[in-house]
């Protein structure tokens, strides 16, 4: 699974629109081909949601123990079709069943929109190197309801 995931990663980073994130921004960030071994080595001290069609992963997001969204990615063939939403939904249930209060995420540019809309507040731009490259993301929160 961590070798489809990583795949999925890569296809949705470099699917990204150039005026978004450069070519080369995007090859820092997802370089080609994934470093599988790492991404084995990463995935199994997580247990990541997965959506699946067709016994192929199309979407997965991550939940750490404290409230970080690590990961939230969706293959572009799948964008904009609720994938990305339910695996959300699915992680909020989780969280407060967990007794997680705050979520919190470094968001992209293309995914800083998705997290406003469940309720996420904006609490700062960073600045991430990665190689040679400075990537913008933004820091944004959201204190979950208690589910009675």
């Amino acid at each position: 699974m961590a070798s489809a995931l990583a795949d999925l990663f890569t296809l949705a980073v470099q699917h990204i629109d150039d005026a978004v994130y450069s070519a080369a921004e995007k090859a820092a960030w997802a370089p080609q081909p994934p470093d599988y071994e790492r991404w084995q080595q990463r995935l199994a001290g997580k247990r990541p949601w997965v959506a699946v069609c067709q016994d192929m992963p199309i979407g997965f997001i991550e939940l750490d123990a404290d409230g970080h969204i690590d990961c939230a990615y969706v293959h572009p063939d799948w964008q904009r079709c609720g994938v990305m939403t339910a695996l959300y939904r699915g992680l909020e249930v989780a969280a407060a069943e967990r007794g997680v209060s705050r979520l919190y995420v470094e968001a992209s540019e293309v995914a800083k929109p998705f997290f406003a809309r469940q309720g996420f507040t904006l609490l700062g731009k960073n600045h991430v190197k990665r190689g040679e490259h400075i990537l913008v993301n933004y820091l944004m929160e959201n204190y979950l309801m208690e589910i009675n």
